[in-house]
């Protein structure tokens, strides 16, 4: 069994594959300070809480964007795990060329969602992440990584919304029934909703300039299956994208 985790500033997603097959995934909460043995005891127990065996896990792969969790998990697979540890980092092969002015200051979670998003179109396309940021990355015809943007996220800007305006109450995103809020609650799932959507609508239609009318539009990460639908760019939400990415990116490096 392969363990595939994605540490996001917020949430960790963890899938565990049978060879190509994703059998169970879950998210803990990410905390920068956990040491191996504390990830060790939430791995170990979602598997065990899932029906899986933590002593079949013969693989790990990593990315993340908490750089001091990197060390944390090869600690856990030397001491805990007699598995296989792979980051995907520089040395990684992920049959992916990456042409930017400084590849190494590229995120590892924008790079496996481009490669698993290439092999899921097949030619240029782009990714949505909707995570803590927004990422939007480009990948060309020929499958190299070209670049992207990066815009704040939506739960990142409604927590600076309420600290910042007292009189604006937190609140629950969801799908707004119509784009006029009658009250404050309805104004922001509208503002928040419509504005994001209309956020990732114009960035994608300048890139899709750069790169090509045809280029497919796959999103993903946690708030995609809220603000996908309101998108007019969007041709397909796949909630599994960065860990479909992981795997392959495991099996380019046997």
């Amino acid at each position: 069994m392969l363990l595939a985790v994605d540490v996001g500033n917020t949430q960790t997603h963890v899938g565990a594959f049978d060879g190509t097959e994703l059998i169970g995934d879950w998210r803990l909460a990410t905390r920068g300070d956990s040491t191996a043995d504390e990830l060790a005891l939430a791995l170990a127990g979602s598997l065990q809480f899932r029906g899986f065996d933590w002593d079949g896990v013969e693989g790990l792969i990593l990315s993340t964007v908490v750089p001091r969790l990197g060390p944390e998990y090869e600690r856990l697979c030397g001491q805990h795990l007699a598995a296989r540890y792979l980051p995907v980092g520089p040395t990684a092969r992920t049959g992916m060329a990456i042409l930017i002015d400084n590849p190494r200051e590229l995120g590892s979670d924008r790079l496996v969602n481009a490669v698993s998003a290439y092999e899921k179109v097949g030619g240029r396309c782009l990714s949505v992440d909707f995570g803590t940021s927004i990422n939007v990355d480009a990948v060309s015809a020929d499958g190299e990584y070209l670049g992207g943007v990066i815009a704040p996220g939506l739960e990142v800007s409604i927590e600076a919304l309420s600290s910042r305006a007292a009189k604006l109450p937190r609140f629950e995103l969801s799908e707004p029934e119509q784009a006029i809020g009658r009250n404050t609650q309805t104004a922001l799932q509208s503002g928040f909703a419509y504005g994001f959507a209309g956020l990732v609508d114009g960035v994608v239609v300048r890139m899709r300039r750069e790169l090509g009318a045809d280029a497919r539009v796959i999103a993903t990460g946690g708030m995609a299956t809220t603000i996908a639908p309101l998108c007019d760019t969007i041709d397909e939400v796949d909630p599994y994208l960065t860990l479909a990415g992981l795997r392959l990116i495991w099996e380019r490096n046997l």
